[in-house]
């Protein structure tokens, strides 16, 4: 069976340029499926499952919900009470797994296609550890496809609390480009037009395979739990670093992200070019 889903093995890299330096890098494994495929993934592999338990799952629950029951349909319904305009084709969604039924996803990227297959949109969805998302979307430009010139450039004020020691009103700046053989993607933020956080993801293609989802799984066991522990453990090495904490009930006002995946309103859109 061909397949346009496949898998990334990839590289992570932070680093935090203020008010005191730390950087950190891991290595990870994302998945790059094709929404409309993704049943034909079940069928083709016993180690994956959608909407039920195996050592890797897809739950359309983990994603945007905008009152459809397909993740494919909510972010199609999600695009058009945004107003992009146009017949929407494919959309491929760049993200984690459950694996062992667990998942935390610190962000997912979302390619959007038109009808005859041409770029329409990329959508950043930004998850944070209280189990609330926000989606910011950017339309392609003429980049070359690296992250210093990429498809698809969106810069916009957070309004959303993912780091603790990140101020609210900040800037998320995504570079995004989509993924072929390799993954080139950036996500900096940036505070008072300053760059204080870099992040970068780059990473080879990798066939979606029973025999590879098996070597990435002893390769990198439990994943998502040893993303969401480095997350904290380098959370608390800021916070020994007497970086500023921001408490999470604090400037609510700001704090415009989705509970639960769930939107009850069109988020508006915004050209980036």
């Amino acid at each position: 069976m061909d397949l346009n889903s496949c898998m990334y093995e990839a590289d992570v890299f932070h680093m935090r340029t203020a008010p005191t330096q730390n950087k950190f890098q891991y290595k990870i494994f994302n998945f790059y499926l094709d929404l409309e495929e993704i049943d034909n993934l079940a069928k083709s592999s016993l180690l994956f499952s959608r909407n039920r338990w195996n050592l890797f799952s897809f739950y359309d629950k983990d994603h945007l919900q905008f009152g459809k029951e397909s993740i494919y349909e909510n972010v199609k319904t999600f695009l058009e009470a945004s107003g992009v305009k146009g017949p929407i084709g494919k959309i491929f969604l760049l993200t984690n797994l459950r694996v062992l039924g667990y998942v935390f996803n610190p962000v997912s990227f979302y390619f959007c296609f038109g009808g005859s297959g041409e770029p329409l949109v990329a959508i950043a969805e930004v998850g944070n550890t209280f189990g609330e998302i926000k989606p910011y979307i950017g339309t392609f430009q003429k980049g070359k496809g690296t992250i210093a010139d990429p498809e698809v450039y969106i810069r916009e004020p957070k309004n959303f609390y993912v780091s603790p020691f990140i101020p609210l009103d900040s800037e998320f700046e995504f570079r995004l480009n989509v993924p072929n053989e390799k993954l080139q993607i950036g996500v900096d933020s940036y505070e008072a037009g300053k760059r204080i956080l870099i992040t970068s993801f780059i990473g080879k293609k990798i066939r979606f395979r029973s025999k590879y989802l098996l070597k990435l799984f002893i390769q990198f066991p439990i994943i998502t739990v040893k993303i969401i522990t480095l997350i904290h453990w380098q959370a608390f090495k800021l916070w020994i670093k007497k970086i500023p904490y921001i408490k999470k009930h604090q400037n609510l006002e700001k704090q415009t992200g989705v509970p639960l995946g769930k939107i009850s309103e069109p988020v508006p859109f915004t050209r980036n070019d």
